[in-house]
């Protein structure tokens, strides 16, 4: 057998495998479905194996989906749905009895998948809606499905849960986030009343093409702010470079990194805002 889930029953039959070889040297990974014991079950295996166990008939749907259409940041570790009428499931699999309608799936790797456009419909609908930002933010970001498309599905599916979240979540949507946290320092600029901040500008070189991009920020007032993530050591020459041509290109931009308090951000955003905008009256 192959480093792919498999169902056991099938391979049984075939005569691929023993009964002893099945127990001796691979795990259940859902119902009547295995992987070799070597291997560390990722999200994709979960995935293969859940639609596996579903006898081929569902179609993976929100962040299993999501991860297949090659979204970033998605948890390895979150469950598989399957729109699939059983509400009986294994441990880490959600069915849905939802509607589906023609067009809102496709094939990808022989797996029947929600199309970017179902997908973005029902990640903006469900959990609190920061999340469901963030979720699209990473969605546009590798397929970049457009609002007006989603909203058009939505208009197909008028009775179903969520929809004026659903409309919030896209209105809030930027595929130029480039993590969740950045996409949560943007809520949160946008939430005190800020106009809303342009992602990935570009700041050129001297051959007038982009040399490095800013997470986000104000182009009009050449005013940035940008999330820093975890530092390796190797990169820290390069950030210091990069801080240096952007400040003497002129630009005043606020640096922000896990454990900063939002007070202090928004306190260090307004004085610098203050220096090179007009004012505004926020919340």
């Amino acid at each position: 057998m192959d480093a792919e889930p498999f169902i056991g029953s099938e391979a049984l039959g075939c005569g691929a495998l023993s009964r002893y070889e099945l127990r001796r040297h691979y795990r259940p990974l859902m119902p009547n479905v295995y992987l070799d014991k070597r291997i560390a079950p990722t999200l994709l295996h979960r995935t293969k194996a859940a639609w596996l166990w579903s006898h081929r008939e569902a179609v993976v749907a929100g962040l299993a989906a999501s991860a297949l259409h090659r979204a970033k940041w998605v948890d390895d570790n979150v469950p598989v749905e399957l729109i699939w009428a059983n509400a009986r499931t294994p441990k880490q699999v959600i069915t849905r009895a939802d509607l589906l309608l023609t067009g809102e799936s496709e094939l990808i790797d022989g797996l029947s998948v929600t199309t970017p456009e179902r997908t973005a419909f029902d990640l903006g609908r469900r959990g609190p809606l920061g999340d469901a930002v963030a979720r699209l933010d990473a969605l546009g970001n590798a397929t970049g499905f457009k609002a007006v498309d989603v909203l058009a599905l939505a208009d197909h599916h008028r009775h179903a849960r969520g929809l004026r979240q659903l409309e919030s979540a896209l209105d809030l949507c930027d595929p130029g986030a480039q993590s969740p946290q950045e996409t949560r320092l943007r809520l949160m600029i946008v939430n005190e009343g800020y106009p809303r901040p342009q992602t990935q500008i570009p700041v050129p070189g001297p051959n007038g093409q982009p040399r490095y991009y800013l997470d986000m920020g104000w182009e009009e007032h050449n005013l940035a702010v940008e999330y820093d993530g975890v530092q390796h050591a190797d990169a820290l020459g390069y950030d210091i470079v990069r801080n240096e041509y952007i400040a003497q290109a002129g630009w005043t931009t606020i640096r922000v990194a896990a454990g900063h308090r939002r007070p202090d951000i928004m306190a260090r955003l307004r004085r610098a805002w203050d220096e090179v905008a007009p004012p505004l009256i926020l919340r």
